[in-house]
């Protein structure tokens, strides 16, 4: 069973390098922001009009792109890898406790100094407040996607990667609510609980459960190798696709205040930039302590590092609003995302050497 989870992993990461949208991504981006404040300020119609079509507080247009952003993630996890989770148990620790009881609270106090105390004069308290929460969102929940090519860029170990998403993922389901609701509640914000469990609900629940009946049924129909070469082959975009369209959606709301403080971009930049490279660096030098292989080293800090912007920028939507200063900085750490992690990638590889002659277990 293990060599057929690593044969498995290996044929899609044979194609899974840095692709065409994924390289200029960062680029995308920007000409999202563009044309989504273009619209707000040309065509104010079409988002007043996407303003109307919510339920229970959640955008119908942009939950149904955000499911377009997550299900072909979900899908691609084989979670029968959990069954030799003892086979990686050390390296799959070490990484399940930065995630989940570090990081998100290392972003926290990364977005609280920042935000309330160096440029808490600029801010105001009100927006800092915002912009934390959004940094806590995007914080409480690691990469489950872009970490299989920051993996295969950094020639990791196909069979822990695919381990630690499918473990992050099982997690992911139980402790982000949790996790966001506690840290919010610290930082004063009238906690709604009912919207982010259906947030949780809705981006993760949903996607996964759908992602793991529709891919044991392919398998079992049309085989292993039609369900990797073609079905995921048409779904290859798709995220990427999902993800801009809701960018052009927020933006040509957001568009406004964008261009009236773009000094706030750089300023939420800051402590997501900075927690990116702290915790990537504290990961890999743990791997680093307990004697562990490069091909593990690597992606273990790539997936501390990185972040499941997706659920982050669907939860700050539900909760605060899709104009609200918790969005936008939700949108700027999918801006930073690549430009960072690739950098973090450079890092990795011109430091190989530091693990030489180290062990795997």
């Amino acid at each position: 069973m293990e060599n057929e989870v690593a044969e498995e992993f290996e044929i899609e990461e044979q194609s899974s390098g840095l692709g065409f949208f994924e390289k200029y991504l960062t680029v995308w981006v920007i000409f999202c922001i563009v044309a989504g404040i273009l619209i707000g300020r040309y065509l104010p119609g079409i988002p007043a009009t996407l303003n109307r079509l919510e339920y229970a507080q959640v955008s119908i247009p942009v939950a149904i792109l955000i499911w377009f952003m997550i299900y072909p993630m979900m899908v691609e996890i084989d979670f029968s890898s959990l069954l030799q989770i003892k086979n990686q148990a050390k390296p799959l620790t070490i990484v399940t406790i930065s995630n989940w009881l570090i990081k998100p609270f290392t972003m926290a106090f990364f977005a609280w100094f920042f935000f309330r105390q160096v440029f808490g004069g600029f801010l105001g308290v009100e927006l800092a407040n915002q912009y934390i929460a959004g940094a806590i969102l995007l914080g409480s929940a690691p990469c489950t996607a872009m970490v299989f090519v920051w993996s295969y860029l950094t020639d990791g170990d196909p069979k822990y990667t695919l381990l630690q998403v499918a473990l992050d993922d099982s997690i992911l389901v139980f402790a982000y609510a949790p996790i966001v609701m506690l840290l919010l509640g610290v930082t004063d914000f009238a906690v709604p609980y009912d919207t982010i469990i259906l947030s949780v609900v809705l981006y993760v629940v949903v996607p996964l459960v759908a992602g793991y009946i529709s891919r044991k049924y392919l398998i079992k129909n049309k085989g292993i190798e039609w369900f990797e070469n073609v079905f995921l082959d048409k779904l290859n975009n798709v995220t990427i696709i999902g993800l801009l369209l809701t960018l052009i959606i927020i933006f040509s709301f957001q568009g406004d205040a964008l261009i009236n403080n773009p000094l706030h971009v750089l300023i939420i930049a800051i402590p997501i930039t900075i927690q990116a490279f702290f915790i990537f660096f504290l990961v890999y030098f743990a791997f680093k302590g307990f004697g562990h292989k490069h091909e593990i080293a690597a992606p273990g800090s790539m997936i501390g590092a990185s972040n499941f912007f997706e659920l982050a920028v669907a939860t700050a939507i539900s909760v605060f609003g899709i104009t609200s200063g918790a969005a936008l900085a939700t949108v700027v750490g999918i801006l930073v995302e690549v430009p960072v992690m690739l950098m973090l990638v450079g890092i990795a590889n011109r430091t190989k050497h530091w693990f030489k002659g180290e062990v795997t277990g």
